[in-house]
């Protein structure tokens, strides 16, 4: 597993596409093209392009993670 490029949530901007999730995540980029892909992420289309709100995206890590109610 790669090392996040991202210190903290404040460090990202208010939309993240698929090359800056995969570094959040520490994975591939086509890790986070697939993910962009799965039906429970939080995507935003717009036109042609996918984007994930930041705030969509912490609270899905949270969910998907020990920090949420879920496993």
């Amino acid at each position: 597993m790669k090392t996040s490029a991202y210190k903290n949530y404040d460090d990202l901007p208010p939309f993240l596409n698929a090359r800056m999730v995969s570094q959040v995540l520490g994975e591939s980029p086509s890790s986070g093209y697939e993910l962009m892909h799965e039906p429970d992420f939080p995507v935003l289309k717009v036109g042609s392009r996918m984007v994930v709100p930041k705030e969509k995206f912490i609270h899905w890590v949270e969910q998907n993670t020990n920090g949420g109610t879920q496993q």
